[in-house]
């Protein structure tokens, strides 16, 4: 199945995140002169209908809190992004760490379809229709496992494997390696 903008999809950039392996606030850590989360911002803009920013305010981008709370890691991330992409009508979500500046541009056509579907080597860069929300929100409250992987196997998404992974910067030293 081809999937359309006219779908509806929110370009969810994930930003909660507490960035201890980084160091300082990682979102913001300049790659080229851009702040990271600028990056991915500009990557996912032509592949969704509507940009948020989840965990944190950022410019004039709509921010979302995380679901159920801040501390939830990247799945309370998705959380949050569900539920706002269900409550103003839209019908799924394609994920992004703040942290992945450089992202395919080809995203829904590579993850989009039928179902949920994942990067398999960055599990936080997926595709998730909405109609996952509330099972995401029970996952979250019953104390299941908080890693991606183990929920998107619950519900039975698909690992996508990309023929380059886009690179993740965790560390000052994967950002160096980056800029060069």
């Amino acid at each position: 199945m081809q999937v359309t903008k006219a779908q509806g999809i929110v370009g969810a950039i994930l930003a909660g995140g507490a960035a201890s392996r980084f160091g300082s606030d990682k979102a913001m850590a300049l790659l080229q002169g851009v702040p990271l989360i600028d990056h991915v911002a500009t990557a996912l803009a032509p592949q969704a209908d509507t940009l948020v920013v989840v965990g944190r305010p950022h410019g004039a981008l709509v921010s979302v809190p995380d679901h159920p709370a801040p501390g939830f890691g990247p799945l309370g991330a998705i959380a949050g992004a569900l539920r706002w992409a269900r409550a103003n009508g839209y019908a799924a979500v394609l994920s992004a760490p703040c942290d992945a500046p450089v992202l395919p541009p080809d995203l829904v056509p590579l993850l989009g379809g039928e179902g949920a579907a994942y990067v398999a080597a960055l599990p936080v860069l997926g595709w998730w229709p909405v109609t996952l929300a509330d099972h995401l929100a029970t996952w979250l409250a019953t104390d299941q496992p908080r890693a991606v992987r183990r929920w998107a196997s619950a519900v039975n998404a698909r690992a996508v494997t990309l023929p380059t992974v886009p690179p993740n910067v965790n560390t000052a030293a994967d950002l160096a390696a980056l800029d060069r």
